[in-house]
């Protein structure tokens, strides 16, 4: 039998044969962008992560595209809130601003989430109706609306994250009708209604303030369900799907992989990285060895980019590998 350690045996053999490459341009860098303050907010669940004035989230940003990262999500966290979310598609805008500062500095594709639930006052992803469920034409409605205001302000992709039914089909059909037809769609197709997004939802003060968000996020036993939501957002016109939570869904990445023919998307989300960096803090494991090592399962399973709150870190230290 050959023996198989033979290409495992020095450093260079090692990455010579590697399988799997993950490069900083596989890394999106996700981004909470803070109205009505001057200066980085920690979020205390997400060490290392802080929601930023505009001026600060331009800077990280210039870090990213150094570094050699080439995406942004931004995410919007506005100071005034209301039930239908109105501050999401003003011109004037927390997303916005940024996303037109951004574009100003760098060469970088600025990807921009489209959701209601860190600008409504219920925090819920969308309009609600009168029994208090999703109002889902409103809603349609409104994802249309603020779609056009991200495009207009530079946007290269809106993100929705609603996971709402016939959300693509309405955004793809309102981005064309205003005119951004070379626009591009990420649409969060196969996202779960997952326990790992507590640290976002203090990040972004998106948590609901009643009920849940199960009725239209996918529930995390169903692989099948997954892949035939992806598959109905591809067919109403997304150009690239997302899964999230990544890690503990590294399946359905790769069943994602396995049955489109669309770029993969998987998102390593705040509960995953909020673990791994709270296991660190306390010398329990090497931080900076295992955020490369989860980023790379991550890309092993399929997916054309990831989206890491570590992403500067980790394409630093790619770089300094290479």
């Amino acid at each position: 039998m050959r023996p198989l350690r033979r290409l495992r045996r020095t450093p260079a053999l090692r990455e010579a044969f590697a399988e799997t490459r993950l490069a900083p341009a596989d890394l999106v860098l996700p981004i909470f962008v803070q109205e009505g303050t001057s200066e980085p907010q920690p979020v205390a669940s997400m060490p290392g992560v802080s929601r930023l004035p505009v001026k600060h989230a331009v800077r990280a940003a210039r870090e990213a595209y150094d570094a050699g990262v080439r995406a942004v999500l931004l995410f919007g966290v506005p100071s005034r809130k209301d039930p239908l979310g109105l501050v999401a598609d003003a011109r004037n805008g927390v997303a916005q601003d940024a996303i037109t500062a951004i574009k100003d500095d760098t060469p970088l594709a600025v990807f921009s989430d489209l959701c209601l639930c860190a600008y409504t006052d219920h925090g819920h992803c969308g309009v609600l109706s009168t029994d208090g469920g999703i109002d889902l034409p409103q809603t349609l409605q409104r994802y249309g609306e603020i779609a056009v205001a991200q495009a207009r302000a530079g946007a290269d992709v809106v993100a929705p994250s609603g996971r709402m039914d016939g959300q693509v089909r309405a955004i793809r059909s309102a981005l064309d009708a205003a005119g951004f037809a070379d626009v591009a769609i990420l649409s969060y197709g196969a996202k779960f209604a997952s326990a790992f997004y507590g640290p976002f939802r203090e990040a972004a003060a998106s948590a609901p303030s009643h009920g849940d968000r199960r009725s239209h996020q996918l529930p995390p036993a169903n692989r099948r369900e997954a892949l035939a939501q992806m598959r109905a957002d591809v067919d109403e016109g997304a150009d690239a799907v997302m899964v999230k939570p990544a890690l503990a869904y590294l399946d359905v990445v790769h069943a994602a992989r396995q049955a489109l023919d669309v770029p993969i998307a998987a998102y390593a989300v705040s509960g995953e990285y909020a673990a791994f960096r709270a296991a660190a803090q306390n010398g329990w494991l090497d931080g900076p060895a295992v955020a490369r090592e989860a980023l790379t399962s991550i890309k092993r399973a399929g997916a054309d980019l990831v989206i890491a709150y570590d992403a500067i870190e980790v394409a630093l230290a790619l770089g300094e590998t290479r």
